[in-house]
Parts: C-alpha cells; sequence; structure tokens
C-alpha cells in the first residue's frame, strides 16, 4: 500500500513574470518554483527589487503572471481569493476615522458577513492580538506595534485560508519588531493560518519560518528552499544557538554577502 501523500496547499511551478516599459521588457520572476503546507508559515527573503511583492501580488490574485503555474487550494477544497485571503501591508492603512473596533470589522462588512458574529469574533481577535479593551480608540492612539496588530485581527475576521504579509514590520523600531515576531509566532500559532511573510531582515526569516523561500536580487530566481527546525517554542534566545547562525550564515552565502 502506497504512503498518503498530502497536496501541497500553495504550489508555485517555473514562474516567470516580466514587466514591459515600451520596448523593454524588465524579468521580475525568473523560473521560482515552491510549494507550503497548509499551516506553514513560509518567509520570503530577499534583498529589496528582488521580486518577493510582485510574488506576493501573483499569490493573492492581484497581478498576472507570463508562464509557469500558481495554484492555490485543491479541487477537493477550492480556494476563492476574494473570501480566502488576509493580507497585512507595511503599514497598518487604518481609517483614521474609524475606531479599532470598526477598522476590524471592515472585510467583514464589505464581504456582507453577519454583523454579530463578525463583531464577536472581532472582540475575540483583539483579545488574541492583545488590544482587548482598545475597541473604541482611534488609530492616533495607538502605537505602531498596536496598529499593527489590529491590521492582522483585520486580516483574519472573515476566516481566510491564507495570509499574506508585506514586510509588515520593516516601519517599526529594533525592539518594537522582536517584540511583534514574538507576537505573530503566538498568533500563527493559536489561528493555525498558513502565512506567507515577506522580508529582507535575515534573521527575522530564520526566526518566524517552518520554511524559507530564498530569492536572489531581481529577476527574483529561487536560491534555495529551506525547512527550519529550531527548538520549541521559539523565544528570542533561539538567536543565540548554533543552529540558528548556521541558517543566516547559509541565507548570506545564498545571497553573496559572506
Amino acid at each position: 500500500m502506497s504512503a498518503h501523500v498530502t497536496e501541497p496547499f500553495i504550489r508555485v511551478e517555473s514562474l516567470r513574470k516580466a514587466y514591459h516599459r515600451g520596448d523593454e521588457a524588465f524579468l521580475a520572476i525568473s523560473n521560482a518554483s515552491f510549494e507550503v503546507a497548509a499551516g506553514e508559515l513560509v518567509a520570503l527573503v530577499g534583498p529589496s527589487g528582488c521580486g518577493k511583492t510582485t510574488l506576493l501580488k501573483i499569490l493573492a490574485g492581484l497581478q498576472d503572471w507570463d508562464s509557469g503555474e500558481v495554484r492555490i487550494g485543491s479541487a477537493a477544497h477550492p480556494f476563492d481569493p476574494s473570501r480566502d485571503i488576509g493580507m497585512v501591508f507595511q503599514q497598518a492603512l487604518l481609517l483614521k476615522w474609524r475606531r479599532v473596533l470598526q477598522n476590524v470589522l471592515l472585510p467583514a462588512e464589505i464581504l456582507g458577513l453577519p454583523n454579530r458574529a463578525s463583531r464577536e469574533r472581532a472582540g475575540e481577535l483583539l483579545a488574541m492580538v492583545g488590544l482587548g479593551g482598545f475597541e473604541d480608540k482611534y488609530p492616533y492612539e495607538l502605537s505602531g506595534g498596536m496598529q499593527q496588530r489590529a491590521a492582522i485581527a483585520r486580516a483574519l475576521i472573515h476566516d481566510p485560508k491564507l495570509i499574506l504579509m508585506d514586510e509588515p514590520f520593516g516601519a517599526l523600531d529594533a525592539l518594537t519588531r522582536e517584540k511583534m515576531n514574538l507576537e505573530l509566532l503566538n498568533i500563527w500559532k493559536k489561528s493555525g493560518k498558513t502565512i506567507v511573510f515577506v522580508t529582507h531582515g535575515i534573521a527575522e526569516a530564520v526566526f518566524l519560518g517552518t520554511r524559507l523561500i530564498v530569492l536572489t536580487a531581481g529577476p527574483a530566481r529561487m536560491a534555495d528552499n529551506i525547512e527550519v527546525v529550531l527548538s520549541e517554542p521559539r523565544t528570542l534566545e533561539v538567536k543565540t544557538s548554533e543552529r540558528f547562525g548556521e541558517y543566516t550564515r547559509r541565507i548570506y552565502h545564498l545571497l553573496g554577502m559572506d
């Protein structure tokens, strides 16, 4: 009897994307291939301008591509980008005239989800991200890290299958960023969501990811696909371990930074 093979949640195969400016073509992604299992936290890491955001937009259904295959979900569990994706950007992009609870509820309103159940879920999510009691605050009353927590709660409100995060902590100071990394791991474990996290921070990628997709400078080429095995639960002490150092040195080498 053959072993049961779990179908990947995301499959990207021989992906190519070029932007055309007049008669010139700029190759953004060249021959990228990888798979992501359901429930993984995958970090896409590489230098600025290497095509990470383009790849994220393709996964979100916001950008077409020239050749190759991109498949999310399966025939048994079809995937609807308009319903099954939550996105978090570098800026929280909260509506300044809406209170925190109203900001979190926005995707549920757009999708026409039941109001009472959505408000209940919003309260639970705000408590999960450490913003219980801040429901009636306006964005300007929150710190940068708190605004990003609200943005994460907003991305989860409609119970999507996939969370896409585009350098969500890049605008935060170093200490707040480390705290948010810990918060994200906690949120990921509690929610069980599949997360694709874009960063150019090598240490951040190793700390967060169960898998690292390493992309070289544009056009984005797959340099490696690394499974990360670190002691659990991951605390900041993990960053001092020899294994953590091995992963970071491996990425530095792949990116020609050693």
